[in-house]
């Protein structure tokens, strides 16, 4: 859906990477390519800032909201081509009908199977703001088919454009593997040069037989499109607040620092382990040492003391500044806490 875009690839905001359309001399402001590309200009600059696209160029994308954005894509994808299918010898849209090049839904069930399953059927929905998407395409399909080119035209021209640029951000991000399994989507085996099939693509469009009327409802179509995609990507946004850091390279979760830190179970699990640990050390400790209540603090214990110990890399520098900085997340912490 994003068409011609300047984004940071992988996370590194210094790394730019650049993909911009070229422009074809052969076109006239009144063909249908040109009035779609001027008339959605504002459309397209709204979507790619939405937080969810800015957030996914910059890799920062959550694999639960990459999933449930492809489960979004499938039921896109399956009503817009129901309805190509269903208007694949009308004159309105016949000539923009590619099955094999541009189909994405087999692709999509590639991916599903990847990210749920083979049972994925059973563990995915179609989430509100994509079912007012999908109802939109069902109704033009069947009422107006010529407002068609409008979702196909959003759809496509965007996946072999920007989506390309996504496909690399969520290989690298999510860590997929090399051999593309559950990018799929973003693959066009059977178009070897996607700027000459957009070129082709968009003169088969300015040869369609339509009046300026229909011109124009067709551009404002193609805007109500980029507004249910908008809806679509706000709602994932929503999710997306909802969830926990995901680890990173083996790390751990970090709480977003929002709702009840003890209702967190990654926190209440951690909690209870250093608790469990604290007990334990401190038995060790009153088992084996005299003056237990005191000579931490003076910096004398039995020998193999975990007190002992932690009261003895105390006195270092390095481990005076790590238990300084512990200290201070530990108030930063508490004082979250009690807000």
């Amino acid at each position: 859906m994003l068409s011609a875009m300047e984004a940071s690839e992988g996370g590194e905001e210094g790394e730019i990477l650049r993909y911009e359309e070229t422009e074809d001399d052969n076109v006239s402001p009144t063909d249908l390519s040109e009035l779609l590309k001027e008339g959605t200009k504002e459309s397209h600059d709204r979507a790619e800032n939405t937080q969810f696209v800015k957030d996914f160029l910059k890799g920062r994308i959550k694999k639960k909201l990459f999933k449930l954005a492809t489960v979004a894509l499938y039921f896109t994808y399956s009503a817009l081509e129901e309805e190509m299918d269903r208007n694949k010898d009308n004159p309105v849209f016949a000539p923009l009908y590619f099955p094999v090049e541009l189909h994405r839904r087999e692709a999509l069930v590639k991916d599903l199977k990847y990210f749920y399953g083979e049972d994925w059927k059973e563990k995915i929905q179609c989430s509100e703001a994509t079912e007012h998407y999908v109802d939109r395409i069902h109704h033009v399909g069947q009422h107006e088919p010529e407002l068609l080119v409008a979702h196909a035209y959003t759809r496509y021209m965007g996946d072999l454009s920007g989506g390309q640029v996504l496909k690399k951000v969520a290989q690298r991000a999510l860590k997929l593997p090399s051999t593309e399994e559950g990018i799929q989507f973003y693959v066009f085996d059977n178009i070897s040069n996607a700027q000459q099939f957009k070129q082709l693509y968009r003169a088969r469009m300015n040869a369609l037989d339509l009046d300026k009327n229909t011109k124009e409802k067709i551009v404002e179509e193609a805007n109500r499109a980029f507004k249910f995609n908008m809806k679509v990507f706000d709602e994932l946004d929503e999710i997306g607040k909802t969830l926990t850091e995901e680890a990173e390279d083996g790390g751990l979760p970090v709480h977003d620092g929002k709702g009840d830190l003890r209702k967190c179970p990654y926190y209440a699990d951690k909690l209870g382990r250093w608790r469990a640990t604290a007990a334990a050390t401190r038995g060790w400790h009153e088992a084996h040492c005299s003056n237990s209540g005191f000579h931490v603090l003076a910096g004398k214990a039995g020998p193999g003391c975990p007190y002992h110990a932690a009261a003895t890399l105390a006195k270092q520098p390095l481990m005076q500044l790590i238990l300084a900085a512990c200290v201070a997340l530990a108030a930063g912490a508490a004082a979250w806490y009690v807000m």
